[in-house]
């Protein structure tokens, strides 16, 4: 298994990111695969696919190196930059332009464990083809949809930091997408490949969450940097997951029964703004409304307030059709 084994200064220094190059990335995989997670990965699917396919069809070169990119287990390094804080897309894809060839070569044959690399991939512009490729992954399929993504990674970013500030790291850790473990002795299992242990003393963890449902990986730059990609909590990422009951929007109002229903994990003001599209004021109120009448309450974590159900409101929510 893939086993990394972190340090309690590795952990108190860890923190989210949100990445645009890593939802773009996260996108292209889902793009290759061509199988939806949710309804909303379908339809999303079905706008972009078949301009993906033609792309690739006019390119085979490309065509051939996503293919030995994405790999066999283990996806090329070159093409999964550590994210960085604050980065942009730009920056994200500057790093994959600024690859050499022959380290992008290897890391493919790396990728294709074992099976020989293609001859027509013996070239030295794979850099900058990656890099276009991705690039219109994210002019076509991702920028037109960013400011909601972005909310929703955001959101979900709120969740796990409030679950750090209850539970510790380990509980967060250990749930953070299929594969991972935390195994207790500064133990944490990132996936289930055959690699030797990586000790992360006094490095940067960062945890980057992507929409895409079935998509994550690991990387790191040198020894200083490791990131683990992740995809976010599903009921952020799939609208179906957000269906509010009919008798409780009937009992309430939509708006506020939308903001009711999404309180069984704590979140704040925005990161309800962010998600169920409402306004700051609206939600304002449902959430004044929502306290008055004993449904949600409210704590305080670090300079986050966050609400969450009563236990009268997880009865009402749970006992709704």
């Amino acid at each position: 298994m893939g086993l990394w084994r972190v340090s309690a200064d590795t952990l108190a220094r860890s923190r989210f990111v949100v990445s645009p190059y890593a939802e773009t990335f996260a996108c292209l995989k889902l793009l290759h695969a061509a199988r939806a997670a949710h309804p909303g990965e379908r339809a999303w699917l079905d706008a972009h696919l078949p301009g993906y396919r033609r792309r690739l069809a006019g390119d085979p070169v490309t065509a051939l190196l996503v293919r030995a990119g994405l790999g066999r287990g283990w996806i090329a390094d070159f093409l999964t930059p550590t994210p960085r804080s604050g980065e942009s897309f730009e920056d994200g894809v500057a790093w994959v332009r600024a690859t050499r060839p022959g380290a992008a070569l290897d890391h493919l044959r790396l990728a294709l464990d074992g099976a020989p690399l293609p001859a027509a991939l013996d070239r030295d512009d794979l850099p900058e083809r990656a890099a276009v490729l991705i690039e219109y992954v994210w002019e076509e399929a991702v920028r037109p949809y960013w400011r909601r993504r972005r909310q929703v990674l955001e959101a979900d970013v709120g969740a796990r930091t409030a679950q750090v500030s209850r539970g510790g790291w380990a509980a967060v850790l250990d749930a953070l997408r299929p594969g991972t473990r935390w195994l207790g002795e500064s133990g944490f299992q990132v996936n289930r490949q055959a690699h030797p242990p990586r000790e992360l003393s006094g490095v940067e963890l960062v945890l980057v969450p992507v929409t895409p449902q079935r998509h994550g990986w690991v990387s790191w730059e040198g020894t200083e940097r490791y990131a683990l990609v992740y995809p976010c909590a599903g009921a952020l990422a799939d609208a179906g997951a957000r269906a509010v009951p009919s008798a409780l929007a009937a009992l309430l109002g939509p708006g506020r029964a939308a903001v009711l229903v999404l309180l069984g994990s704590p979140m704040s003001t925005s990161q309800l703004v962010g998600v169920t599209g409402q306004g700051l004021g609206s939600v304002g109120r449902h959430l004044r409304v929502l306290r008055d009448a004993g449904l949600v309450e409210r704590r305080r974590a670090g300079r986050s307030v966050l609400y969450e159900w009563t236990g009268a409101g997880e009865v009402l929510v749970r006992a709704a059709p």
